[in-house]
């Protein structure tokens, strides 16, 4: 199923496909882009960054926290809430992310940070976020989302993740340079070109990992670098392929988890695991994981182990995140259903709405 093209075509009317084909046509549009925004100097002067986003608009704030760990010259966090933290002052920057404008709890946080008098920058596509950065004379990355003609938020991953680093970079918060950036473009131009949909699937661990989860609920593993993408990866899970999946961090796991596989009994039969190796982990890191395996075959739990081949971290989180994308894009065909709709999710926000 997984190799007839016309069937994945006539599944996928929300060309979420398309949408993961074009990644890395988001970060050289997002890197581009970003480098115009008149930002003013005051603004590199901050202490810390807050990053305000939910949903697809926030997993870029989360992946990069985890990915650019070692990197950062400031503080950073992430929020998902109506509010920012009280710490938030007139010495923070808050990066305002939202994919539509519209999302109830950004536009809520943009006005709780304008309040405390911090230094708020944004990144959408308009709405009524875009027309409030317009009034208020705001910095705002404003662009136009060709490169992803699903629509949807979360595939547009490129954008959030490449977006909230340039905006660091610019911000001398980081040091990104132009070859790294370029780097990581012809290596995910790689990626897709190897999980892709034209690569049969005797050739293609993505399809071949897909086909490992069609009937499992997956659990992923992850560390350091790679636990923000592994993140992303599992909601793309739940929305692309409408499939519980969980989402663990090493070490911490190995405190608590190794004792949670005995009960109940049948949750060996629906539960499998997707482990995450990567030789730029810590070296007490990559022990680890080799022991967590050892705990979960003795417990008779099924386990993938996928090892990361990029040269460095930024290019291989987003080597996750393709993997990642591809596998949710395939459960959803493996499913007979199309990967775009989220219907419980808008139910939801209907219901919030009334």
């Amino acid at each position: 199923m997984l190799d007839d093209l016309k069937k994945i075509s006539d599944l996928d009317r929300g060309h979420i496909l398309a949408a993961i084909e074009r990644l890395p046509g988001q970060i050289r549009q997002a890197w581009n882009e970003v480098k115009l925004v008149d930002i003013p100097q005051a603004y590199f002067e901050a202490k810390n960054v807050v990053v305000s986003g939910m949903g697809g608009s926030g997993l870029g704030a989360r992946v990069v926290r985890y990915l650019m760990f070692d990197r950062l010259r400031v503080p950073i966090e992430y929020v998902n809430q109506y509010l920012v933290p009280n710490y938030v002052n007139d010495t923070t920057l808050v990066i305002i992310s939202s994919y539509s404008g519209n999302t109830e709890e950004t536009i809520a946080s943009t006005y709780s940070a304008l309040k405390k008098n911090a230094r708020v920058v944004g990144m959408t596509t308009g709405g009524k976020l875009g027309e409030l950065f317009k009034k208020e004379n705001l910095p705002c990355w404003l662009f136009e989302p060709r490169e992803n003609p699903s629509g949807q938020p979360r595939m547009g991953l490129g954008y959030s993740i490449a977006g909230t680093l340039a905006i660091l970079a610019k911000c001398q918060f980081l040091s990104l340079e132009e070859n790294e950036i370029k780097e990581l473009i012809e290596s995910s131009e790689g990626f897709v070109k190897e999980f892709g949909v034209r690569v049969a699937t005797k050739e293609n661990l993505a399809k071949k990992l897909a086909l490992n989860y069609a009937s499992k609920i997956p659990i992923l593993f992850s560390a350091e670098h790679l636990v923000g993408v592994s993140h992303a990866f599992r909601n793309q899970i739940n929305e692309n392929s409408k499939t519980f999946s969980g989402n663990y961090k090493i070490s911490e796991a190995n405190h608590h988890l190794m004792e949670g596989l005995k009960f109940p009994a049948k949750a060996k039969d629906v539960v499998r695991f997707l482990i995450f190796e990567s030789p730029l982990y810590y070296e007490k890191i990559q022990k680890r994981f080799g022991i967590t395996e050892d705990i979960l075959a003795k417990n008779g739990y099924g386990f993938d182990v996928y090892k990361t081949t990029a040269k460095n971290k930024l290019s291989e989180a987003f080597e996750v995140l393709i993997l990642g994308s591809y596998i949710s894009f395939y459960l959803a065909i493996l499913h007979g259903i199309d990967p775009s709709p989220i219907p419980w999710v808008d139910y939801f926000k209907e219901k919030m709405d009334n």
